[in-house]
């Protein structure tokens, strides 16, 4: 079940604890993707924190936010590029984008599979997409506060493995929300520090959430290819017998 976009607003816009989570999780996906030059850039559920660094250098940036969820203007005070849509039918032509960032999409999707799928179709030869997940075995999965202790969580492996089963090839990884999910003034001054001293941790060690970049991955076509010699020649050109003189 998507959360509505109001409280998710309200919390990465409006709420301390939420600012810090997006400082978090951009940082970690700008390590990823730096910059998006001449690239095509979309996100899927509530993306809209994390896609503003490239508004100045992508070609296009088309933030997508399913139907149960609800959709608001962004970005503010430039024209808008939020397009409300089905969840697994969006209004993009195969293979049109360079760069997908899905975020509060994926676990809370009724139907996950079909959203994969989707995401698959529309990204182009080369294309690239970060999930970012809630990690089952984090301390933000189980409290609901805030968004990510909605929908299923997974395990790192859970993810890829289901990333693999479509057709999607796991590059890089990466953690992020190493800080305590309490709105209290001592752990928000603390964050910084937590998330400093997560960032030399292993990705296994217990991040609020889970990055995973993969790419599109294309089958070769199947079966083995015959090719079939003719050692006759064609009819029409059959050399013709000689015929003897009368």
């Amino acid at each position: 079940m998507h959360l509505d976009v109001q409280d998710l607003r309200n919390f990465y816009y409006r709420n301390a604890l939420g600012r810090a989570a997006q400082a978090s999780v951009r940082a970690r996906l700008l390590e990823f993707w730096p910059e998006a030059k001449g690239q095509t850039v979309a996100g899927f559920g509530f993306a809209v924190p994390f896609l503003r660094p490239y508004l100045s250098d992508a070609r296009r940036v088309i933030a997508l936010m399913p139907a149960p969820q609800g959709v608001m203007n962004w970005p503010s005070g430039l024209p808008n590029v939020s397009v409300l849509c089905e969840e697994t039918l969006w209004p993009i032509e195969t293979g049109h984008i360079d760069r997908l960032v899905v975020v509060h999409g994926l676990e809370t999707s009724e139907r996950p599979s079909q959203l994969l799928e989707e995401c698959w179709r529309v990204l182009g030869p080369g294309g690239k997409v970060v999930f970012i997940i809630p990690n089952r075995a984090g301390l933000w999965s189980r409290s609901d506060r805030t968004p990510f202790g909605y929908g299923r969580p997974y395990t790192l492996g859970q993810l890829e493995a289901q990333l693999r089963k479509h057709s999607f090839l796991p590059e890089r990884q990466s953690a992020a929300l190493y800080q305590i999910p309490s709105t209290r003034r001592f752990w928000l001054k603390a964050a910084p520090l937590f998330e400093k001293a997560g960032a030399r941790l292993p990705t296994l060690i217990a991040g609020g959430a889970f990055l995973v970049e993969a790419s599109k991955r294309v089958q070769p076509p199947s079966g083995t290819v015959m090719k079939e010699a003719r050692r006759r020649p064609l009819p029409g050109l059959a050399p013709k017998p000689e015929t003897s003189p009368v």
